[in-house]
């Protein structure tokens, strides 16, 4: 088959685990073709498997980035041989008639399996506590902390402390998940005067709290400043404003750093020369100057680019700019940084196929940049810190919830008694999270439906095209992966209420961390007097 070295160093580049893929099955007008996972198939499934939309679909755009992994050797040889390589010709006919082709990429459910102690103590939660619900599962969220904080064990400590990771509150706002963080050692990443209470509720204060905001009101600023908090300050007219609103500065401040066209964004935070958080490269020699110049003695640098970032060369990337930042600025000022705050973004594999990020490869890649770019240049030892969220709780979350309904009609619909205000993320950015079928863990995917909850919105759906095994009235679906992003976005339209939150304990035990709102919550903050609102509010 043609030179295969250059298509397997692409096929390497998409970091897939090819056994966590039974077949992709594709809707062509004859019938269907199917890739399987086997000898000689392995490379056509990664192709298709990684091309194919979350709505289970290959368009023109998709069908070219697969002719470019499989590459000009492979399609000179598909040309000269008709019929040869099917996969091939398909994307080709796919580009030539600009045609659109529904695909099914069907996963092992064991690639991606709910945590058995977990699962045995789902139809438990079902009966006791009602759906939908979110569900957190304690060891894992111990272990992820456990991880991160190894991998980072030799970062140099200044004034008596190394790496911290602070965990960003947005992620999972729920004061007893931010408890069992800080027994793990982690800190706050906070963007909110809420965000800044939930962290003082659970006993965090000063230093183990970075407060990053933007367009922030003097009451924030303030509050973060009597709470002792690192400010890492999101734009250069927001230090004036500072002095006149809060008064002087803390001792420690940081600034956020847009690196712009030196580093690419993705797709959830978009091109950092279109975002609208930090200062440029020559906004932080002025920064800082002025921090210098109004009696600042410690300083921190901050970016954050990217969101669920699954390429690790991307972390190492950013900490090289950060130190090369770093060195100009300390050379330039005269000024000695205390540390680098490489942001979060750090990845959890939301498909089954997709590997998780390699974090000793990270820090292996932070090391030597450190060597090379801080300790090379004679600088102060310096500290790394980290604000990830996601990869902390996001694996660890499951929203929980009965079918309905089952309606069959252009397509077959699969209706919840969630919705996308339990879980926004399909919703908003088209994202995928496995789904089980309690019960039928292991049953064939035979039926294709989509998941859909009831706002009257037509993107309330969980999954588009999604194969999974046959469904009834009464099952329990669980979808995965909602332990970040998934609570914290949810909200009240159609009159909505969000669900409850549970924790399922490291001794087997489950506690509910969150009740389910009631109309008298709803009701509350009506301002209506002499109505029945009034009443359902007392």
């Amino acid at each position: 088959m043609g030179d295969k070295s250059g298509f397997n160093q692409r096929l390497e580049g998409l970091r897939l685990n090819v056994n966590a893929l039974k077949e992709v099955r594709v809707h062509v007008p004859t019938g269907m073709a199917v890739i399987p996972n086997k000898e000689g198939k392995r490379g056509s499934l990664q192709v298709y498997a990684s091309i194919t939309t979350n709505d289970g679909y290959i368009g023109v755009e998709e069908a070219r980035r697969g002719l470019e992994l499989f590459g000009s050797e492979l399609r000179q040889e598909a040309a000269a041989n008709p019929g040869k390589h099917p996969n091939i010709d398909l994307l080709e006919n796919i580009v030539q008639s600009k045609s659109r082709v529904r695909t099914d990429v069907v996963r092992e459910y064991s690639a991606k399996p709910v945590p058995e102690s977990l699962l045995r103590e789902l139809p438990v939660m079902v009966k006791a506590f009602g759906t939908p619900f979110h569900v957190y599962d304690e060891t894992g969220i111990r272990q992820a902390a456990k991880e991160l904080n190894a991998a980072f064990s030799w970062v140099p400590e200044v004034d008596g402390f190394g790496f911290r990771n602070y965990f960003a509150v947005k992620a999972l706002p729920n004061p007893r998940i931010l408890k069992i963080l800080r027994q793990e050692g982690m800190g706050a990443d906070c963007s909110s005067s809420l965000e800044l209470q939930i962290a003082q509720s659970v006993g965090l204060r000063g230093e183990q709290i970075m407060f990053t905001s933007n367009d922030t009101p003097a009451s924030e600023f303030r509050q973060a400043r009597d709470l002792g908090a690192i400010i890492n300050f999101d734009d250069l007219t927001h230090l004036d404003f500072f002095i006149e609103t809060a008064g002087d500065f803390p001792e420690l401040v940081c600034l956020r750093y847009n690196p712009g066209g030196l580093k690419t964004g993705n797709s959830i935070l978009g091109n950092p020369t279109e975002a609208k958080y930090g200062l440029t490269r020559e906004q932080l020699f002025e920064g800082f100057g002025q921090l210098r110049d109004n009696g600042v003695k410690r300083f921190g640098l901050h970016t954050m680019v990217a969101s669920n970032e699954l390429n690790p060369d991307y972390f190492v990337e950013t900490a090289r700019i950060l130190f090369e930042t770093v060195r100009d600025l300390s050379a330039e000022l005269g000024i000695n940084f205390d540390f680098v705050n490489l942001g979060g973004g750090i990845g959890t594999p939301y498909k089954a196929e997709q590997k998780p990020v390699d974090l000793m490869r990270v820090s292996d890649g932070i090391i030597n940049a450190y060597y090379n770019l801080i300790e090379n240049s004679g600088l102060p030892p310096l500290r790394v810190v980290m604000e990830n969220g996601r990869m902390v709780t996001g694996p660890h979350g499951f929203l929980v919830s009965k079918v309905l309904h089952v309606a069959r009609k252009h397509k077959d619909y699969v209706g919840l008694d969630a919705c996308m205000a339990n879980l926004m993320r399909p919703a908003l950015y088209g994202a995928h999270h496995e789904i089980t079928i309690l019960g039928k863990e292991d049953a064939e995917r035979t039926h294709v439906y989509d998941v859909t909850g009831s706002l009257c919105e037509n993107n309330d759906k969980f999954a588009i095209n999604r194969p999974l095994p046959e469904i009834e009235e009464g099952d329990v679906v669980v979808i995965h992966n909602s332990g970040a992003h998934g609570h914290a976005m949810g909200f009240n339209y159609n009159g909505k209420l969000r669900s409850q939150e549970l924790l399922f304990r490291e001794d087997g035990t489950t506690e509910m961390i969150r009740r389910a709102e009631t109309p008298q919550d709803y009701f509350a903050t009506l301002n209506f007097k002499g109505s029945r609102f009034s009443e359902l509010a007392r």
